[in-house]
């Protein structure tokens, strides 16, 4: 009998977030930058009032596109709606990459972008961060004439640092126009910090950037897998053409839409992350567990100054129910990530790592 004949892909597969520990209940998941206060009412309500399922939801999205394009004032025909953000990056790669391109991501970056780009079989180079930071000129300094795309999460995931609004138009201006920046604004909307903008925001009306968003993140609609991308008319019809034609179910279209109308359950969001990011990040910071900059929804954890190391703490706080996010696969030594819980999770884990500390 003959041998089939594929391919053999050498890419690294996206490794999540640990969700669970065996034999072991009432988990605290701190692994994942997934929404601390849940969703929004007005997303559960529509959820739950969804009863017809035997037709096919719209193929075109046209529904949550309008209400994206209303409340960012942007163009309809410019959105673009994916299974989550990931599949917009995937719908990317493969519509201007081909092997021997290059695409340009920063070396302590979101996975999907590499696993996607080498999916294709171009080049992925990754730029040299500065303390954990996004570097505009570790960026330009590995641009060549094989550079398609660079991929920039902004704030970064998972560092937690950003580029500030005076870099991120630097970085555009010095790229190549014949490159493509793709801006990721998944965590935008915890942004309070005065020098940041989004990548919306700044690039609404350019035609060489691209904006992946997300309702993973403050929006707590991660297992619905809705996202959408943002780009020029001509790049977003031929994206049209690629994608699968059902790749958004009308449960996830209508609880994204009820979602993007509640304004003050994104404010209490924003509120309670700020308020508690802080008070962790000046409680590690007693333990000598150095962090970033408060930004997003997580804090990079850095224990080359503290008495445990990364592994041994996370061993520790496992036993306890806490899970944090082990970040091997992104080469990131003595390091964890930890993602801003609720109340009661957050109340749990400085309690536990006060008795941890004390020993």
């Amino acid at each position: 009998m003959q041998k089939l004949n594929f391919r053999k892909i050498n890419v690294q597969s996206y490794v999540p977030g640990k969700s669970n520990i065996l034999r072991k209940k009432n988990i605290i998941k701190l692994s994942a930058n997934e929404s601390a206060l849940g969703q929004s009412p007005k997303s559960r309500k529509i959820i739950s009032s969804i009863k017809k399922l035997d037709k096919y939801p719209d193929s075109k999205t046209r529904t949550l596109r309008r209400e994206i394009s209303q409340k960012f004032k942007c163009n309809f025909d410019q959105i673009i709606c994916g299974s989550g953000s990931d599949e917009v990056i995937q719908l990317l790669c493969q519509l201007f990459l081909q092997k021997k391109d290059e695409v340009i991501v920063p070396q302590y970056s979101f996975l999907m972008y590499r696993i996607y780009s080498s999916i294709i079989g171009s080049k992925v180079i990754f730029s040299k961060e500065n303390k954990f930071k996004v570097s505009v000129k570790g960026i330009l300094d590995k641009v060549s004439n094989k550079t398609k795309i660079v991929f920039l999460a902004n704030p970064n995931n998972p560092t937690g640092t950003y580029l500030t609004k005076k870099e991120i138009l630097e970085l555009r201006k010095k790229l190549r126009q014949n490159i493509l920046l793709v801006i990721d604004d998944a965590y935008y909307e915890y942004m309070v910090n005065i020098d940041y903008k989004s990548g919306l925001e700044l690039f609404k009306n350019k035609k060489n950037v691209f904006i992946l968003r997300t309702f993973s993140k403050i929006y707590g609609l991660a297992s619905l897998r809705i996202g959408w991308g943002y780009g020029s008319k001509e790049i977003v019809k031929e994206l049209l053409k690629i994608k699968p034609p059902f790749n958004i179910n009308k449960i996830a279209e209508m609880a994204a839409v009820e979602a993007l109308k509640d304004k003050s359950f994104v404010s209490k969001s924003v509120k309670h992350n700020l308020r508690w990011a802080i008070k962790i990040k000046k409680t590690l910071e007693n333990y000598k567990i150095k962090t970033n900059k408060v930004s997003a929804n997580f804090l990079l954890l850095d224990f080359d100054y503290c008495k445990y190391s990364a592994i041994r703490l996370k061993k520790l706080l496992e036993k306890k129910g806490i899970l944090l996010r082990s970040l091997e696969a992104y080469r990131l030594k003595n390091k964890l990530r930890l993602t801003i819980g609720n109340t009661r999770e957050n109340t749990l884990l400085l309690k536990t790592l006060e008795k941890i500390f004390k020993k």
